[in-house]
């Protein structure tokens, strides 16, 4: 399994098992899909990138930085702002469980930004997770 994909469904499973999250946000409406309009309220997984660290020639340390997307219908971002604050509580909690192929090294939410869409409608929130994930050696 790629480091990205490990990195996806650890995030997805410390999102659905944080009790704070799904005060916010219903489990079912934290998903993996590219469709809009998203449920209101949800918690979208979005994109990911792996950088290589460099720091051997194993090259066995990725940083995965991978995107969560909030949507909220709301007039503020009050609520966008909370379910962001609740993602960041749920990540920082302890190391993700990546994968029998991945070890997770650290993870830390690296940036949140809240902003109002275009429709004047909806809340919007990017949560961006950093991952040093290292490959377990067979």
């Amino acid at each position: 399994m790629s480091a990205q994909l490990a990195v996806q469904k650890a995030l997805r499973a410390r999102l659905v098992a944080s009790s704070g999250v799904t005060a916010l946000v219903p489990s079912e409406a934290i998903i993996d899909r590219n469709k809009r309009p998203a449920p209101s309220p949800s918690i979208v997984l979005g994109e990911s990138q792996a950088v290589d660290e460099g720091e051997s020639i194993a090259r066995l340390r990725l940083r995965v930085f991978h995107t969560v997307h909030v949507w909220k219908q709301e007039p503020s971002l009050t609520g966008v702002t909370a379910i962001c604050a609740q993602i960041r509580a749920a990540v920082m909690s302890g190391r993700f469980d990546l994968s029998p192929d991945w070890h997770c090294a650290d993870v830390h939410i690296a940036d949140i930004r809240t902003m109002r869409d275009r429709d004047g409608e909806t809340s919007h929130g990017v949560v961006t997770v950093d991952v040093q994930a290292v490959e377990v050696a067979s």
